[in-house]
């Protein structure tokens, strides 16, 4: 069964089960999702089809040629190996149960420029006695090469990137607000877009938000 899906974060709270432990959720908004586009093994080499969120956006020429089969708006796409779906179909929560299992994957907070202690989770040095070690990375190499070699962890730019979560519970679904609760926390800031899929099917391509 087809089980993909392109999604809103709204927040997290907490939810309580039957014995009254506490569940924290994340709130996810399902809006219209629509087939954009059909990908086959003869003329693109590969099965997939790509997935729109309609959204009601002001669209480029380019892309108003690209939907005017699907005749929707939208700017934010996903392909997904599916088969048997047709172009301009829809898709909506009906397609997940309580208790699914899936895949969620967003781009996470941006952490600005951190230090190796924040961003790497390095020891700290003495505070006392005279050291001035206290937050510093250390070595960075030997003497030999006389360079940085690649790959050190050093400091830089944390966060702002795709975060792929798996086997993350459906624990209810609103299908009158149309809003999804997942278990645990899902990468990515308020409002930002996430995309669902189910854990039998491979995700293809990255994000396309233009």
């Amino acid at each position: 069964m087809v089980k993909a899906l392109i999604v809103k974060k709204i927040g997290m709270t907490r939810v309580f089960d039957q014995k009254g432990m506490v569940i924290p959720v994340t709130l996810v908004e399902a809006k219209k999702n629509v087939v954009t586009q059909i990908k086959t093994q003869d003329k693109d080499g590969y099965m997939a089809v790509q997935v729109g969120l309609v959204e009601e956006k002001k669209i480029n020429k380019p892309l108003t040629g690209h939907l005017a089969k699907s005749k929707i708006k939208s700017r934010t796409f996903k392909e997904f190996a599916i088969d048997g779906l047709e172009l301009g179909q829809s898709l909506d929560l009906s397609q997940f149960e309580v208790g699914d299992k899936i895949f969620a994957q967003s781009i996470s907070k941006g952490k600005g420029f951190a230090g190796t202690v924040k961003r790497h989770h390095f020891n700290t040095g003495p505070r006392t006695h005279g050291s001035d070690n206290y937050r510093r990375p250390g070595s960075i190499g030997a003497t030999g090469p006389q360079r940085v070699i690649k790959g050190i962890r050093m400091a830089g730019h944390m966060g702002h990137e795709q975060v792929t979560r798996k086997n993350i519970v459906i624990v209810d679904i609103d299908a009158e607000n149309s809003i999804l609760m997942l278990k645990g926390a899902v990468p990515g800031p308020n409002k930002s877009t996430v995309y669902l899929w189910s854990d039998n099917m491979v995700e293809l391509a990255g994000e396309t938000n233009e």
